[in-house]
């Protein structure tokens, strides 16, 4: 097995790409700037010598990247993460410049997850000047919609997994575990429908859909269970037009998570047997896009096993387990595809307009996924 310790990864040359990669902002509702990111991941990859193929991009959402090294034969490596960001444009401007502060490297999507996507790329470089070609075949496949719950891209994603025989997801890292394992994830959007008349007048006919709302979802996060990990949030709502008029529609966004296949159960049961607190109001509740639960197989195991073995070599001690933070890799990792997750940058702020990543992390990071692309394709050849 190559030692990946003596590879000549620079910390600050890694740093300086992922800034110039956070500085296209690309958030997930917009496919123009979405694909100004895929055009510079495609750069990145023709560099290595990959063939690329341009899936565009489906239901208003941004194209798909996939980038191949067809060596070897049969089954190989699928890279597996997304290009798109909570951020939308306009965050560099007024809450989240690229701007490096000590050990920290702040910018929208440094952590999650363009600084993994491109550590992938960078230790796959470093292997291919190193010592050449690998004995199998690797894909890299960029993906536009993740944060999203990935609903144009699901079935692209798990058809690719299929024919892989491991899959790596550079999501950000998880303390000093990877993931072996992630929650499901279930999306709904909940619907009131009122009737409306003049907010002035105190009697009348008038039923607000919004007061509705405001029980329901009082209601739905009261279902959560915080210490069993499972989750019902509201992220997002809208209703109403004027003031002075009593709303008749108001919606809801509503992620859940679920741990296990039970409360994944109980969760769907609830959320369809939602009931409006004023049988004058309406309430619909409409299914999105789900995220089906990942738990660790004996693939997955085998896997992280030989990630922990080259972790060891590095001087690294790697524990696993599975967490909430949904990703593609709940796709393959459903399907029994070996999957391991959690193979990205370290840093904090996840979501919020203080993200960031360690750069000292990027050097361990870069040998750790360099170390395991050498680990798989010696595997390969046995």
């Amino acid at each position: 097995m190559t030692d990946s310790s003596k590879f000549p990864f620079d910390a600050e040359e890694i740093a300086a790409v992922i800034a110039d990669w956070a500085r296209i902002e690309s958030p997930s509702y917009d496919p123009e700037a979405v694909n100004r990111m895929m055009d510079l991941a495609c750069g990145s990859m023709r560099g290595l010598g990959a063939d690329i193929e341009r899936v565009p991009g489906q239901d208003g959402y941004g194209d798909v990247l996939k980038a191949r090294f067809n060596w070897g034969s049969g089954p190989g490596i699928l890279v597996l993460g997304h290009l798109d960001t909570v951020h939308l444009v306009g965050t560099l401007e007024s809450s989240l410049p690229v701007r490096r502060e000590g050990d920290r490297l702040y910018g929208p999507g440094v952590m999650d997850m363009k600084g993994g996507m491109y550590l992938s790329i960078h230790a796959l470089g470093h292997l291919l000047a190193e010592q050449g070609p690998l004995s199998l075949p690797v894909t890299f496949m960029f993906i536009p919609d993740e944060e999203i719950g990935s609903p144009s891209t699901r079935l692209l994603i798990e058809n690719e997994a299929r024919q892989s025989r491991w899959v790596l997801v550079p999501e950000p890292a998880h303390g000093g575990k990877l993931v072996t394992g992630r929650h499901a994830f279930l999306r709904y959007t909940i619907k009131t429908l009122g009737t409306a008349q003049h907010a002035g007048v105190a009697h009348g006919v008038g039923r607000s859909a919004i007061s509705a709302m405001a029980k329901l979802i009082t209601e739905i996060e009261s279902f959560s269970d915080i210490d069993a990990e499972i989750t019902y949030r509201v992220g997002v709502v809208n209703g109403g037009d004027f003031v002075n008029v009593v709303p008749t529609e108001c919606q809801a966004q509503v992620l859940c998570v679920a741990p296990t296949a039970e409360a994944f159960d109980t969760v769907s049961q609830r959320m369809r047997s939602l009931v409006s607190p004023d049988p004058k109001i309406r309430v619909e509740v409409q299914a999105g896009p789900v995220r089906p639960l990942f738990q660790p197989s004996k693939g997955t195991l085998a896997l992280y096993q030989v990630a922990q073995q080259v972790a060891g070599q590095l001087g690294l001690s790697l524990d696993h387990g599975q967490f909430g933070g949904g990703s593609d890799g709940n796709f393959s990792g459903s399907l029994g595809v070996p999957t391991l997750d959690g193979l990205g940058v370290h840093g904090k702020g996840l979501h919020t307009k203080g993200e960031h990543l360690f750069v000292s992390s990027l050097v361990p990071r870069a040998r750790l996924l360099a170390g395991i692309y050498t680990a798989l394709s010696d595997l390969a050849n046995q």
